[in-house]
């Protein structure tokens, strides 16, 4: 279809007639670097109407957004799971009577529910499974950071990425900061600012972006003994088990913080770390876009497919192999069977990478600092 068929009126004229729904309803890491187009689809229709559609398990995270007027659920896998509960969304969406709809999501179900919603304008990529079912489509860049190529789908109402705000951050209510504070001064946990804050984050869905728990805690302990600090573990309800076990390697050292926070206060409390160790998930997203530095260990995956700390204050460590990615996400185990990209990163490796960070000269940026990280490749 001719992208050039639709002027860019409503774009001059801040879009004071447009109901308009993002679609993503990926994961947790996916949901962050869809914000600055969120923002960006924002700053240029003002006056719209700007609904999300996401997963359950990430509302908490968009309930803050100014942008944001509505959020709305996709319960794909429970019980919206199957083609009756896509029709029975897409009945509710037809009702709401959106005048655009914007995927970066690229799955077929996706496309059809918009389809079946019969939203009349339906923007998506070419590289989307169901491609044909969208009015406009735009290539895909696959060489760019997810944000920018999140950004790009832009082109379809005529927007440049080079004009784009590209600032990857997210908005903190004051109550929720307070609610936040709160829950650390009945942990017997208060700021100070003689003491260092280290994050840490161990877990992930796929095992082979997992760095080695042994790994993190010779960090940890070294961290201890070299810095007068405290060492927070963050971890969704099945990173308990992982989160536990690191807690008995370290000997209780680090305070164990599963369960106490949702979505919605993660950044608030990620905001306390002077600096966040996590692997290749979710949670480092969550990191840059709160303003916090962050240590990235990359195992199976690579910063190549667009999935790196999206800021200067940032370091990846990696080892570089010839099978790395071994696929987009990591995968269940290693198909070489040896786990190279995890046991050949050493603790001694991050722990560097950690001093370097500290001892780097930070520019004065906030969130949304939006240039490369430094890239510790062994």
């Amino acid at each position: 279809m001719d992208l050039q068929r639709h002027d860019s009126i409503a774009i001059r004229e801040g879009g004071r007639h447009e109901k308009i729904l993002v679609v993503q309803t990926s994961f947790l890491g996916d949901v962050v670097l869809t914000l600055p187009l969120i923002a960006e689809i924002k700053r240029r229709f003002p006056d719209s109407g700007l609904s999300v559609l996401c997963r359950a398990q990430v509302k908490g995270l968009l309930a803050d957004h100014p942008g944001i007027d509505e959020v709305l659920i996709f319960d794909k896998t429970g019980a919206q799971r199957g083609f009756r509960g896509l029709w029975d969304l897409a009945q509710d969406l037809k009702q709401r009577a959106f005048s655009m709809a914007i995927s970066p999501h690229k799955s077929f179900r996706t496309a059809l529910l918009l389809f079946l919603a019969g939203i009349p304008r339906r923007i998506g990529f070419y590289q989307s499974a169901a491609w044909f079912l969208y009015d406009d489509r735009v290539s895909r860049p696959v060489a760019l950071h997810d944000v920018e190529r999140n950004l790009s789908i832009l082109r379809a109402l005529g927007v440049d990425l080079n004009d784009c705000c590209k600032s990857l951050r997210l908005e903190i209510n004051p109550e929720t900061r307070r609610t936040v504070a709160a829950t650390f001064d009945s942990l017997g946990i208060k700021k100070k600012s003689s003491t260092l804050i280290f994050g840490f984050s161990p877990g992930s869905v796929w095992p082979m972006k997992r760095w080695s728990l042994q790994g993190y805690a010779e960090v940890i302990l070294k961290l201890k003994k070299t810095y007068a600090c405290e060492v927070f573990l963050f971890g969704a309800a099945e990173d308990r088990q992982t989160v536990t076990e690191l807690q008995r390697l370290t000997g209780h050292c680090g305070l164990n913080l599963v369960g106490c926070f949702g979505l919605r206060e993660l950044p608030a409390a990620i905001e306390w770390c002077d600096l966040f160790i996590c692997n290749d998930t979710g949670p480092m997203h969550v990191a840059v876009a709160s303003g916090v530095p962050v240590v990235a260990i990359f195992c199976a995956t690579t910063p190549d497919l667009g999935f790196y700390p999206y800021t200067s204050r940032a370091i990846v460590v990696e080892k570089k192999l010839h099978c790395r990615p071994c696929s987009s996400h990591g995968g269940v185990r290693c198909p070489l069977g040896t786990e190279d990209c995890i046991r050949l990163i050493r603790p001694e490796h991050v722990f560097n990478a950690v001093g370097k960070l500290l001892g780097a000269d930070r520019p004065n940026v906030g969130p949304g600092d939006v240039t490369v990280p430094q890239f510790m490749t062994l």
